[in-house]
């Protein structure tokens, strides 16, 4: 019998770094507001508590000098768990990371590790502006030497940042923001898979529809309003957009011969169009139909009152099905 426990995303998360913490105390959390207020989404509330302010602390108001302090202390045999309290405040650490962080063990031909998790609630939903609702993890994905990983339940969180914080190389740990509070089952003591494994969460057919992070419960409702229809589709959760486990979609799609992409990010020049690029590349004969895309518009992230406009929803994503099964 497996133990097991019920907790939302943003506890699993939590629970996994107290965990990771409890068994390396050469891991140490910090970013803006995470000790005593626990980050904004209250993500690290307690670790201060338990782990003291030599390894939870606040950092100043300085996104490059996070991702910095990250690094210099990677060189000194230290795990950093570094938050960046909305993905639109990463840019300033851009630099850090892609030119830094991802680049340093090459540079160095092996002789550094940057065991470094990078930590950013991501996505909209939660009726905030630009630079507190965006889909930055291209940007990332397309940067060799960072791996990037997104959990959409719990069970993932608390194992995926694990995993990360284990990791000798840099993770972006792109957190679904909308759905912290959703609850799911953990179970503690056995991993579900390695963090850069794509999982099927259900079984279907005639289109594979794959997707990832905050989209997930997006997908598996749209999924079932069309099994309600007679349509069979097969979900995919991709959980890492650096590197991508396209066997398993390879896999689902010799069997269906139809994908549908689906994220929160615009399509152009996205995760979701690799994926497309290479799913034509690698399975382009048991394509019955162009792979399709779904995602929000290329224009900047809109005011709350039109966010539900802006992102996919499950009827933009069946009205894609539907196109892919005409074709």
């Amino acid at each position: 019998m497996s133990n097991s426990v019920e907790m939302p995303i943003a506890k699993a998360i939590n629970a996994g770094i107290q965990k990771a913490m409890q068994k390396n105390n050469k891991v140490l959390v910090f970013g803006e507001d995470v000790a005593e207020l626990g980050g904004v989404f209250r993500v690290t509330e307690g670790l201060l508590t338990e782990f003291g302010n030599k390894r939870v602390f606040n950092s100043p108001i300085a996104e490059s000098g996070i991702v910095g302090t990250a690094i210099g202390l990677a060189m000194r045999g230290y795990r950093s768990v570094a938050e960046i309290q909305f993905e639109g405040f990463v840019y300033p650490a851009f630099n850090q990371i892609v030119s830094q962080l991802a680049k340093l063990t090459n540079r160095s031909e092996g002789h550094l590790s940057m065991p470094v998790v990078v930590r950013i609630p991501y996505g909209g939903g939660i009726g905030a502006v630009e630079h507190h609702s965006e889909s930055p993890e291209a940007y990332f994905s397309h940067t060799p030497g960072l791996r990037v990983i997104s959990p959409s339940n719990s069970n993932d969180a608390y194992w995926m940042i694990q995993q990360a914080i284990e990791s000798n190389d840099p993770v972006i740990f792109f957190e679904p923001k909308r759905r912290y509070w959703q609850k799911g089952m953990v179970n503690l003591d056995t991993p579900p898979s390695g963090m850069h494994d794509a999982k099927v969460l259900r079984e279907g057919t005639q289109v594979t529809l794959v997707s990832y992070g905050p989209m997930i419960p997006t997908a598996l409702q749209a999924a079932e309003v069309a099994a309600a229809e007679g349509t069979s589709i097969e979900v995919i959760d991709l959980r890492s957009m650096s590197p991508i486990d396209f066997q398993t979609i390879i896999n689902s799609v010799m069997k269906t011969g139809r994908l549908v992409v689906a994220s929160e990010a615009s399509t152009s020049f996205s995760v979701s169009a690799e994926i497309a690029a290479k799913v034509a590349e690698l399975a382009f004969y048991h394509l019955e139909a162009p792979v399709i895309r779904v995602g929000s518009f290329d224009v900047p992230y809109p005011p709350a009152k039109l966010e539900e406009l802006f992102l996919p929803d499950a009827d933009r994503i069946l009205e894609a099905v539907d196109r892919s099964l005409n074709y």
